[in-house]
């Protein structure tokens, strides 16, 4: 009999196919791109410094001590429109040349496409916020930048390891959500020493992007814990898939205009 209601089930579950998901594919990609070429041409050409830290010796104690140096100069207006454009990017390969395979993906239940992107554009969002809290070592943004790939590429070995299992493996999620919560804690320690030493003054867009974005990236993991306990809407897996690509242009085109708002109003 379950064996039966399961095949049912499946039966009635719409195929992605029968979607419109080419469609919103197609017009995300055009919605990003065309907001990374605004980008580009409107915003001023900020430099944001990145610095790496060395070894410093002092001959006279012969002592050594950590020593910021210059490393490189960085384009913010070009690091926004670069996680912009990768989004395009990939809502249009899968909306063109992979779009039969993101289908079959789809009804499996999984869509891999998604982390990729994530784990590389949602890497490239996290440096941009650290860099406007303060961190500007690059080591430290490396670390952020590998920490959120870490988090998105647990979510794609959440879909692979449940595909095929009866009972929900939340391993992989409660991961994500470890690696995921560490650059947000960093971000924050900046915070807290930046006021105590500029005796509570700080860039109140800095701190809007800051509770903006977390709370954005915390609804992308709501939206999966929604997905697996199949709650009202959620039980068909491509309302999430929905979900997730309406977030994905809501949380990048926040954080990418209030950068260039912030930025252009309130220089640091």
């Amino acid at each position: 009999m379950a064996t039966t209601t399961q095949a049912t089930d499946a039966e009635q579950r719409t195929s992605a196919g029968d979607t419109r998901l080419r469609l919103w594919n197609s017009v995300m990609a055009v919605l990003h791109f065309v907001q990374g070429v605004a980008m580009v041409l409107l915003a001023e050409g900020v430099l944001w410094p990145v610095t790496r830290t060395r070894y410093g010796f002092d001959p006279a104690s012969e002592t050594i001590f950590p020593e910021t140096v210059s490393f490189v100069d960085a384009n913010l207006p070009l690091l926004v429109a670069g996680f912009l454009f990768l989004s395009a990017f990939a809502h249009a390969v899968i909306a063109t040349v992979r779009y039969e395979e993101y289908v079959r993906y789809l009804d499996r239940g999984m869509n891999p496409y998604r982390w990729y992107e994530y784990s590389v554009s949602a890497s490239l969002m996290i440096v941009v916020i650290a860099m406007l809290a303060g961190i500007w070592d690059l080591g430290t943004l490396v670390s952020l930048f590998g920490l959120v790939a870490v988090m998105n590429l647990a979510g794609l070995l959440m879909e692979q390891r449940n595909e095929s299992t009866a009972d929900t493996d939340w391993t992989p999620y409660w991961v994500g959500c470890l690696a995921g919560i560490v650059p947000w804690v960093v971000i924050a320690i900046t915070f807290v020493g930046t006021v105590t030493a500029s005796g509570g003054e700080f860039p109140e867009f800095v701190i809007y992007i800051y509770v903006s974005i977390f709370v954005f990236f915390n609804l992308f993991a709501l939206n999966m814990a929604l997905q697996y306990l199949e709650v009202s809407r959620w039980k068909d897996y491509l309302f999430g898939e929905k979900t997730y690509i309406v977030l994905s242009l809501v949380a990048k085109s926040a954080l990418a205009w209030q950068v260039y708002f912030g930025t252009l109003n309130s220089p640091i």
